[in-house]
């Protein structure tokens, strides 16, 4: 009974340490997602060269796009007509940081880290893409898509919408799990575990690689986990190394940049991490302050130096965790209005409408759920089928609105191409 109390106060603890930062982070990522205009990024990267996999370096380190999330908007450039080492440069950059994450970092792992990390992470998206347009020169130039857009206006609704509903829903479920996990790890892991096992050096960053590079991670929900491994002994290097590899990697992402951009880029994608996290793990653990990387008070009880007062840490954890279970609870009746919708379709074999759509951006498992679901959940349909593979959207229901299907598509952030049948 202990060990539960006490993971519970931990799991608050973690979750009231990160919360005013984590908020602050959804804010601005709200701001940039409209003040940033949709197609400023592929007007600088579209050429071979270093300055295209700078720009694209630069752009992608504020973006707060996870490893999955950053699929769709890194292939949507190479389709628009980036360069491949742009679109490598990109893919790399940007799941690492993140305008939430940094600030979650400076909040759990201190100042350095902070600074390190999208430093780290600029340097490893230059020599992804560097490394791109140097083994991989196929001239497959892709054609730019043409599409009138609108011009997204400044609107405070839409960013509140997009920084406290959207981007929450985004990573709601994996910060959930992140937080689980690290207090899981606090409660159950001896202290100096890595040290008692000499897992230190480079040992221990072998073993974080191996561990990373096929798991999920979102780069905020991983900086909890990086906290608490720091406190058990795990090396500063060893949890860079960490913080790189698992937002940046997964099995979908190395199986969606294989398929789109190429054996070869995958290769030197892949490549760029795992030297790149090596490298800078080294060089932190062997020549920079080991006083910079100490566990910070807030993590091992210690609250007499924290920054915020307590009132502002306690109303932030509440709206987190408010927002998170709004989040999850519509994630989950979404889940429930497709298992009925299957159901219905069970019990009347006979579908009185079938229309077949083309849909381009689909690029990954998770945006074939989004637009399933999206589809699915529109008056008079009863199913929604994606092929992410082949770009179509097979739709059943009754008196089928093309116009008001194509609209739905463009709302949850795909290319509506037209009726196939």
């Amino acid at each position: 009974m202990q060990y539960i109390y006490n993971y519970f106060e931990v799991l608050f603890s973690l979750t009231a340490d990160m919360a005013p930062y984590l908020l602050l982070g959804f804010l601005f990522a709200g701001i940039l997602k409209v003040l940033v205009p949709p197609d400023l990024m592929t007007r600088y990267l579209g050429k071979s060269n270093t300055s295209s996999v700078i720009n694209a370096s630069l752009f992608g380190i504020p973006l707060p796009l996870c490893s999955c999330g950053v699929l769709p908007a890194g292939i949507s450039l190479y389709k628009n007509g980036a360069s491949k080492g742009s679109s490598v440069s990109f893919l790399i950059s940007t799941p690492q940081t993140g305008v939430d994450s940094i600030l979650v970092t400076w909040s759990m792992l201190g100042l350095p880290f902070a600074i390190i990390r999208p430093v780290v992470a600029f340097f490893t998206g230059i020599a992804g893409g560097l490394l791109t347009n140097k083994i991989d020169k196929t001239d497959d130039i892709v054609i730019p898509e043409t599409k009138n857009k609108k011009k997204q206006k400044f609107s405070i609704k839409a960013i509140l919408h997009y920084a406290f509903v959207e981007m929450v829903a985004d990573i709601a479920k994996w910060l959930v799990v992140g937080l689980m996990i690290a207090a899981l790890i606090t409660v159950i892991v001896p202290d100096n575990f890595f040290t008692e096992f000499h897992l230190t050096g480079i040992s221990g960053m072998l073993l974080i690689l191996v561990v990373s590079i096929p798991l999920y991670i979102c780069a905020t929900s991983s900086v909890p986990i990086a906290a608490v491994l720091l406190l058990k002994g795990l090396s500063p290097g060893a949890l860079l190394v960490f913080l790189m590899a698992g937002p940046a990697t997964n099995a979908a992402t190395i199986t969606v940049i294989g398929k789109n951009l190429g054996k070869k880029t995958l290769i030197a994608y892949l490549s760029s991490l795992i030297f790149g996290s090596l490298l800078f793990g080294l060089i932190i653990d062997n020549f920079l302050p080991a006083s910079w990387f100490a566990p910070l008070s807030i993590l091992i009880g210690g609250h007499e130096h924290q920054l915020l007062p307590n009132w502002l840490i306690y109303s932030s954890t509440t709206a987190l965790i408010l927002m998170l279970l709004y989040s999850l609870y519509n994630s989950l009746q979404r889940k429930i209005s497709i298992t009925k919708n299957k159901k219905k379709q069970g019990m009347n074999p006979i579908i009185v409408e079938e229309l077949t759509f083309s849909v381009e951006g689909m690029t990954c498992v998770k945006c074939k759920a989004k637009v399933e679901t999206g589809i699915s959940q529109m008056n008079n349909i009863s199913s929604a089928v994606a092929d992410n593979e082949n770009d179509l959207l097979k739709v059943y229901g009754v008196n089928l609105s093309a116009d008001a299907i194509a609209k739905k598509v463009e709302e949850l952030g795909y290319e509506y191409k037209g009726v196939i049948k």
